[in-house]
């Protein structure tokens, strides 16, 4: 390992940024001393969101970026252009040094902006009403007692529709089903962290049916040749095993709080149920969003399109989730800027490792750096077959302990929060709660055998 002064200052502030998620909720409680509305009551609010925290410190690296290695340094072309025949940015080896700007253009920033779009039109009427009925036909043919099938067909289903409409639209919908139906004021607040640490969990694996919709797979399968029918077989039923056990286990554990009749949510006096052919629409929508999924400026472009629908058919919709979606992609985009500094520890660590160390320090990584990052600094690495399957198993399985652990997970973090009371999620708690269906997404992985 020789890291550079700008790697050193990266890895410093991913540091400040991975202990400021722990005391987040502490700076927001500063605020409440301030009068409401008042400028310092938002500053310490700002500060206190879970989700500003990487966007946070991704600006202030980019600020120590700038003041080492300058803003803008033009390249050799810019200086041919300019009629400039040497360049003052360069290093010893008469390398081109990027600046900020140039930093900030190398970085791919796409899964922020897919995340943020994907969640704005996840989160409208038309989609979480046929999510509803899928689950609550689902939940008919389940022989428990309805508000506990309920549930089970929630947290299996959402989860596992992520392999095909992708795990951040899996985790909104999912998230918001919970939030109507299970987060009110009579459930425990142990049930509630249970809930939140198995969905982040079964989120995380149950988008491994397919090669395109878990971010740590997507970093992977291109590469590496992973098709449909090679994550079918070598995860994909491991990974629904490990949903159906687990979420059995919790309902059960719980079924004192989960007994009794399902209680419909209560609709505003306003509201209109949407017809087929709005939820048609938005499926469309969806659809188009995934299959673009690489390709911002379509699906970008899409976007406009469907923001222009959601304002003819307004009266059948809600308002669309726009802070939450952006606080989301924030957070992701200050993951990317700060993730890729991490390579010169991360790449050394990951190629050292024997198969099952490798395994469960995969799963331990994932939790203090997004998983996707993890598996992506794998493809640099020259691997046998075993360990590309056991690095991306233990991202996957370790991808709910944290917010930071899966890209989805700040979008249940902040639907769900505000159920929590004051204190909010705490980091630790979290951790706990998904302590449990990590170590069945383990076991399953592990000893399962590939088909």
């Amino acid at each position: 390992m020789n890291p550079t002064t700008i790697e050193i200052v990266g890895t410093v502030c991913f540091t400040l940024a991975v202990l400021h998620t722990f005391v987040a909720k502490k700076i927001e409680s500063i605020g409440h001393k301030y009068p409401e509305g008042s400028m310092q009551e938002n500053l310490f609010h700002f500060l206190g969101e879970v989700e500003a925290v990487f966007g946070i410190w991704g600006l202030i690296f980019l600020t120590f970026y700038t003041f080492i290695n300058g803003f803008w340094n033009m390249d050799a072309s810019h200086h041919l252009i300019l009629g400039l025949k040497e360049s003052p940015y360069l290093n010893a080896a008469g390398e081109h040094i990027p600046g900020a700007i140039n930093y900030l253009q190398a970085m791919n920033y796409t899964e922020p902006l897919f995340v943020f779009v994907i969640m704005c039109v996840a989160g409208t009427r038309p989609v979480i009403v046929l999510a509803e009925k899928l689950i609550m036909g689902l939940s008919k043919v389940v022989p428990l007692p309805p508000k506990m099938a309920f549930y089970v067909a929630t947290l299996i289903l959402g989860p596992l529709l992520g392999s095909f409409m992708t795990e951040p639209a899996a985790m909104t919908v999912t998230a918001l089903i919970l939030l109507d139906y299970f987060y009110s004021s009579d459930m425990s607040e142990k049930f509630k962290y249970a809930t939140i640490g198995l969905l982040f969990v079964n989120v995380s694996i149950g988008g491994t049916l397919s090669h395109f919709a878990a971010p740590p797979v997507l970093m992977v399968a291109g590469k590496w040749g992973w098709g449909l029918s090679h994550m079918l077989t070598h995860y994909g039923y491991k990974s629904a095993i490990a949903v159906v056990i687990s979420t059995l286990a919790i309902a059960f554990y719980f079924k004192k709080e989960l007994t009794g009749n399902l209680e419909i949510k209560q609709k505003h006096d306003n509201y209109l149920e949407p017809t087929w052919w709005m939820i048609l629409i938005h499926v469309m929508f969806l659809a188009f969003v995934v299959l673009t999924a690489h390709f911002p400026s379509a699906f970008m472009g899409a976007f406009l399109f469907f923001l222009g629908f959601h304002a003819v058919t307004t009266e059948y919709q809600d308002e669309v989730k726009l802070k939450e979606s952006l606080l989301v992609g924030f957070f992701l985009g200050g993951l990317v800027t700060l993730g890729t500094m991490q390579q010169w520890w991360l790449k050394d660590i990951l190629g050292s490792l024997g198969d099952i160390t490798l395994y469960f320090s995969a799963t331990s990584l994932t939790a203090i750096t997004d998983n996707a990052a993890l598996t992506y600094l794998g493809t640099l690495v020259e691997l046998s077959d075993s360990a590309k399957y056991y690095l991306v198993a233990g991202a996957v399985a370790g991808g709910g302990l944290t917010v930071i652990a899966n890209a989805p997970n700040p979008a249940g973090f902040g639907i769900l929060k505000a159920s929590f009371g004051e204190k909010g999620i705490t980091p630790l708690g979290l951790l706990k709660s998904a302590l449990f269906p990590t170590v069945v997404a383990l076991i399953c992985l592990h000893f399962l055998p590939n088909l």
